[in-house]
């Protein structure tokens, strides 16, 4: 019979790490105390913290007596550290659980008092019950490998710049309508054309706001001159197979290459089991609300990658556009035929046709199999 002081009959030192800039807490037990152990860590290096708390969790073995073979358990909350520090003490031979921290309950009372040593020690309780099996303890997060996290970061940084581009195009266009010039800045001689501009008196503009136009163009240049090479070198940065995935997506027509590699890149690294998995780490599954007579639909549960789900979005449209014949686009189309002035309920029809086609590409990619009733693109 297994103790209650084992995990699947292995001794266990357990211990959450509650992660501030200015200190890490922590709460650790061996699952035959009372009242866990608490410590804090205030190495001033990100590394030197690590390093102090490894220190801690020997010493507590060596006190402790536990035997050589006890599994180590560390839990801690998805944020702004992202995955360094599951991947640093996952080498050592620990496991490490990365938690979704809206998945983490806590008392619903007005007032509760919230501490950063309160917080440690809630999140070793949501450990403990999730090793001895109670799963809606907490919800965990997969933590991708270092390439695949790496690699994402190519088609974010494409959105951020196509971003700052738009923002640095609608300032510039601003500042002309305050001095009622509504001449369009087009083309790579911007800077060469500040001095034709007049305002809506004919009269040149003022050396101040020239001057201010002249830097926002150079910026303007400098982000587009990075966009341009960014897109020319993006996919030669992805291995064979991750384009191969691209170029089998990109096959089908409403699916571009910018989405295709955003999906790829974002969300299909996953090893996904289900359609449900699909639809649930994208947000887009319902939530609904049913105790006693009140029942409300909440709507979607927007959880997992806002990107990712925001794009589905826009290719949901597109898919409606380019492949009407396709199921899904004729599932669309009879659901909303009794409401064609309705854009409120075709809105929400778009999100259905966005789950169904984020597990039709998934699907297309895993397993080959076509869409229904999709078409392909000429070749």
């Amino acid at each position: 019979m297994q103790s209650t002081h084992e995990i699947n009959g292995k001794a266990v030192l357990a211990l959450s790490l509650e992660l501030s800039a200015a200190s890490w807490k922590s709460a650790l037990t061996d699952l035959r105390r009372k009242q866990p152990s608490e410590h804090t860590f205030r190495a001033v290096t990100p590394g030197g913290r690590l390093q102090e708390v490894v220190q801690c969790v020997e010493r507590l073995q060596a006190k402790w007596e536990l035997p050589p073979d006890c599994e180590v358990w560390v839990l801690y909350e998805a944020g702004q550290d992202g995955f360094w520090i599951a991947r640093a003490l996952s080498a050592r031979g620990w496991h490490v659980v990365v938690a979704d921290p809206a998945s983490i309950p806590v008392a619903r009372h007005a007032r509760r008092a919230k501490t950063d040593r309160l917080d440690a020690k809630l999140l070793l309780d949501s450990l403990l019950g999730w090793l001895r099996g109670e799963t809606s303890r907490l919800h965990v997060v997969q933590v991708p490998s270092e390439d695949s996290e790496a690699r994402r970061q190519l088609s974010r940084d494409r959105g951020e710049l196509q971003k700052e581009i738009g923002q640095h195009r609608n300032r510039i266009r601003s500042l002309l309508r305050t001095e009622g010039c509504w001449d369009a800045l087009e083309g790579d001689d911007l800077a060469a054309r500040l001095d034709e501009l007049r305002n809506a008196q004919g009269e040149r503009l003022s050396p101040p706001l020239q001057q201010r136009l002249l830097r926002e163009v150079q910026r303007l240049q400098f982000v587009q001159q990075q966009f341009k090479e960014l897109e020319r070198t993006l996919l030669q940065q992805l291995p064979e197979a991750l384009q191969r995935c691209i170029a089998q997506l990109a096959q089908l027509k409403g699916v571009g290459w910018v989405g295709a590699t955003r999906l790829v890149l974002e969300l299909f690294w996953r090893d996904f089991h289900n359609r449900r998995q699909v639809g649930s780490c994208v947000g887009l599954v319902a939530q609904p609300y049913d105790s006693g007579a009140s029942r409300v639909d909440q709507g979607i549960s927007k959880q997992g990658n806002r990107r990712v789900r925001a794009l589905l979005i826009e290719m949901a449209w597109m898919w409606l556009r380019y492949q009407p014949d396709s199921a899904i686009a004729r599932w669309f189309a009879q659901r909303t035929a009794a409401q064609a002035a309705n854009k409120r309920g075709k809105r929400i029809a778009i999100v259905a046709v966005a789950r169904r086609l984020v597990i039709a590409l998934w699907r297309y990619l895993k397993d080959g199999l076509l869409p229904q009733g999709a078409a392909l693109k000429a070749a």
